[in-house]
């Protein structure tokens, strides 16, 4: 590869304040491209673009001679090429890693790409999610390119990796996939074109310390031990970077303590990843444990409600806020208050439509030693601050 394949072109990125975009852009211009973009707000992904025209809200407007990205959330806006085409250009460009799968993809692939950092091997990588100890959610180096798939439009489906990852299998795009034997036969055929093959569900936990929590963790670990194998490192050397792997933003992170009562905030957005924030949260508290959930995505809410209510159980309290949407259609009568219907009796419960009313909710609720989670796709970082922001000190 030169050092420079995408010398000479220009690339208008519509979204690019999302975690795919945004890495998508920064490993544009290392390779040689000019950049700009577009998003309608401003995100946390934003803070990796120094140097980066960005245009916030209104429409987007690509200057005359740029090429177009779409994300998935902005198809239809402009003409333009998806994202998944160009990352699929991207990982052909590369020797590559891709790692995918239902659960723990993001933080197995920043693993990944840590532990080849660490030992010298000058990766390049593209995940969902900041990684502190990585500087961001990409990275340019010369060596191995590291990416996390996307199976909840198939887009995973069109990447030719050297090494595929799927961590585990579980139904959670209702609009994608019919049935989990669909998503299953789905990464089969993935996997089918792919030369060396990790999956998760054939691995035990690792047995040795991390520093992130939780069980979750420990598969994680051992999904990126073995893609780490197949690239030619051994155990011996991998495990004990591993160890010392820190964690992605928005993955169990402590975003502050005031007044006794600790804030932290998680990714997880679907029943089994917030059984295991929680299981994890639980851990950690002697005392009451809320949790506060935006839902995301209206047929998943839909079919999930139930699921997901039992999971927020697991909470002493719990605060749902209504349903962000962008990736499917509202539904009638799918609200987030479908969801808190299903927490179970005996746990205090509390519908706050917005973001600003679920950060009041828990302000007056909190108590010192209480410990909170938030949780869900979209912006639940943003109650997270304004309750360590509120909380009485």
């Amino acid at each position: 590869m030169t050092e420079a394949p995408l010398a000479g072109r220009r690339f208008y990125f519509v979204g690019i304040g999302g975690a795919g975009l945004s890495a998508y852009a920064n490993i544009a211009r290392a390779w040689g491209a000019e950049v700009r973009g577009w998003d309608a707000r401003e995100t946390i992904f934003m803070g990796t673009l120094g140097g980066v025209a960005v245009d916030v809200g209104g429409e987007p407007s690509p200057p005359p001679g740029y090429e177009v990205v779409l994300s998935t959330a902005h198809a239809g806006r402009v003409e333009g090429l998806p994202r998944a085409d160009f990352l699929a250009e991207l990982v052909a460009l590369r020797r590559s890693i891709v790692v995918g799968g239902a659960h723990g993809k993001t933080t197995t692939a920043a693993m990944v790409a840590f532990a080849l950092r660490e030992l010298g091997h000058d990766p390049a990588w593209i995940v969902g999610g900041v990684v502190p100890q990585l500087g961001g959610n990409a990275g340019v180096g010369e060596g191995w390119l590291v990416v996390e798939g996307d199976e909840s439009d198939r887009s995973i489906g069109l990447l030719r990796p050297e090494i595929g990852v799927v961590t585990n299998v579980e139904l959670d795009h209702h609009a994608t996939f019919a049935s989990e034997a669909e998503l299953e036969d789905f990464f089969e055929t993935w996997l089918a074109g792919v030369p060396a093959v990790v999956r998760g569900r054939e691995l035990e936990p690792v047995s040795f310390d991390l520093a992130v929590p939780g069980e979750h963790n420990r598969l994680n670990a051992a999904a990126a031990l073995a893609a780490l194998e197949l690239a030619g490192i051994p155990r011996s050397d991998a495990e004990p970077v591993l160890a010392r792997f820190e964690g992605v933003g928005r993955r169990f992170e402590l975003v502050g303590e005031r007044g006794g009562v600790r804030v932290y905030d998680d990714y997880a957005h679907n029943p089994t990843e917030i059984s295991a924030a929680l299981r994890t949260a639980r851990e950690r508290t002697e005392r009451r444990l809320v949790a506060v959930y935006q839902p995301h995505v209206y047929e998943r809410t839909r079919q999930l409600a139930g699921e997901l209510g039992a999971a927020l159980g697991l909470a002493d309290a719990v605060v749902v806020t209504d349903v962000i949407g962008g990736r499917d259609a509202p539904r009638e009568g799918v609200t987030g208050k479908l969801v808190l219907d299903h927490v179970p009796e005996g746990v205090r419960r509390g519908w706050a439509p917005t973001l600003e009313d679920a950060a009041l909710v828990t302000i007056a609720w909190a108590r010192p030693g209480d410990l909170v989670v938030t949780l869900g796709v979209g912006e639940p970082w943003r109650i997270a601050r304004a309750i360590v922001e509120g909380v009485e000190a």
